[in-house]
């Protein structure tokens, strides 16, 4: 039985990576209403991301006869005044969830709940990739400045991550079915 502190917690981060899929959500509408279409789809790739990640902790709830509470989503934020702004709060979020992992672990090691450790050991380390991606992109915008070709040409890199195979959120998935 999963102890009561983490159990609360971890239907918060159920919420956490929920409202993360939301607000990329958002970023990629941003996107795609200033044609910049690659950093949409690098959006709505991390939507698909950020959906896997709330159920895994659904799945390890359930798997350890605990009960999923769905709590209340929040919009976070749904306008940028520019594509750098944007990068820089996906950055932030990043952080913030990398802050949410570290207190589960907190909890889980103060619970003595040693079966969340292979699941939160799994998430700190896709947590130094979500801050790494984001503040690589943070740090590349900077340097473009206000090249407008320097923009063009992160997008057109930023648009070729693949989205897993049948993803609801690749346009191709969608747009071809019948």
């Amino acid at each position: 039985m999963i102890p009561e502190k983490v159990l609360t917690l971890m239907n918060e981060q159920i919420k956490n990576e929920l409202e993360s899929a939301y607000i990329y959500h958002s970023m990629a509408a941003y996107f795609h209403s200033i044609n910049l279409d690659g950093m949409a789809h690098w959006m709505r790739s991390q939507v698909h991301e950020e959906t896997i990640h709330g159920m895994k902790f659904f799945d390890h709830i359930l798997d350890r006869g605990g009960k999923v509470t769905l709590l209340d989503l929040k919009q976070l934020k749904t306008t940028w005044s520019s594509p750098l702004e944007a990068w820089e709060d996906a950055y932030k979020h990043e952080q913030f969830i990398t802050s949410k992992i570290n207190n589960l672990m907190k909890a889980a090691r103060e619970a003595s709940d040693y079966a969340a450790e292979p699941l939160l050991n799994w998430f700190i380390t896709e947590q130094i990739e979500e801050e790494v991606n984001t503040s690589k992109i943070c740090e590349q915008m900077r340097l473009i400045g206000n090249s407008k070709e320097g923009l063009i040409m992160l997008d057109k890199e930023l648009s070729a991550r693949l989205f897993p195979a049948g993803s609801p959120y690749d346009p191709l998935a969608y747009n071809s079915a019948q």
